[in-house]
């Protein structure tokens, strides 16, 4: 019984942090999830390599079935879709969340979880907001975790534009969530 229930355990998915040989599961599922709204796996390692800490994969027994990437950032300036950040600002006022994507046969929860973690690393760093461009459709998941859509200016909804129709900026203030 007890070695059933360590497996059991074992399989249950889980966030680790992201390894550099995880770069061709998270860009397969970004693939899947995410296929009008593509970006090539140099961007990801590129977050991976600038902010570690923010960068998780959802682990399923052995598999890798989802992945977060986060980053810190500043408010309203959305990073480029399939772009190279370079470096991070030095006035960094956010914790970015890029992109969390889960394999839809593994939802439920999970996302709740990553978010969690971010919130974590995002006190600790001294930051006291988090961000994300909500796409197809999710804007109703962000909301239910506490993200509120910002009034986009022109400059924003340029940005956007290239994230597809729907696209909203959100931010997450974390003291009223401490």
């Amino acid at each position: 019984m007890i070695e059933t229930e360590r497996r059991t355990d074992m399989s249950k998915p889980h966030w680790r942090p992201a390894r550099a040989s995880d770069l061709p599961a998270i860009s397969a599922i970004a693939a899947r999830i995410h296929p009008n709204l593509p970006e090539r796996p140099e961007v990801f390692a590129e977050k991976m390599r600038l902010y570690p800490d923010g960068c998780r994969v959802l682990a399923a027994d052995e598999r890798i079935v989802g992945y977060g990437l986060a980053h810190l950032w500043t408010q309203h300036r959305i990073p480029p879709l399939d772009g190279f950040l370079e470096h991070l600002p030095g006035d960094a006022d956010c914790l970015y969340l890029h992109d969390v994507a889960v394999l839809p046969d593994l939802r439920g929860g999970v996302a709740r979880d990553y978010v969690v973690a971010i919130e974590d690393l995002a006190r600790d760093s001294g930051i006291a907001t988090l961000a994300l461009v909500s796409v197809y459709a999710t804007r109703p998941l962000w909301e239910h975790l506490g993200f509120r859509p910002v009034t986009a200016d022109v400059e924003l909804r340029a940005k956007l534009a290239s994230y597809g129709d729907g696209a909203t900026y959100m931010l997450r203030g974390l003291a009223a969530h401490a």
